[in-house]
């Protein structure tokens, strides 16, 4: 196994650390970042908004590390064949 494989599988597992991450945010921006921050007003739709553009990115970041991990722990390598 040289470094560029074991490079791989660590960046696949940061992915997984990083999905988590925008998901979590996308959630609590939207269900409650109102309840632990005053906001009044027009600032609700900002939050709606970046919310929800958390959610996708995040539900994009699924299938980027998916398909980052079946390559990386999955899939033989060029040195292996």
């Amino acid at each position: 196994m040289n470094n560029n494989k074991i490079s791989q599988q660590f960046h696949a597992l940061f992915g997984i650390f990083m999905v988590v991450f925008y998901l979590g945010v996308g959630i609590f921006v939207l269900f409650f970042a109102n309840k632990v921050f005053i906001i009044e007003g027009e600032y609700k739709a900002i939050l709606v908004i970046m919310g929800i553009t958390f959610l996708l990115y995040g539900s994009y970041r699924i299938y980027a590390t998916y398909k980052q991990i079946v390559e990386a722990f999955f899939s033989k390598g060029k040195d292996q064949e």
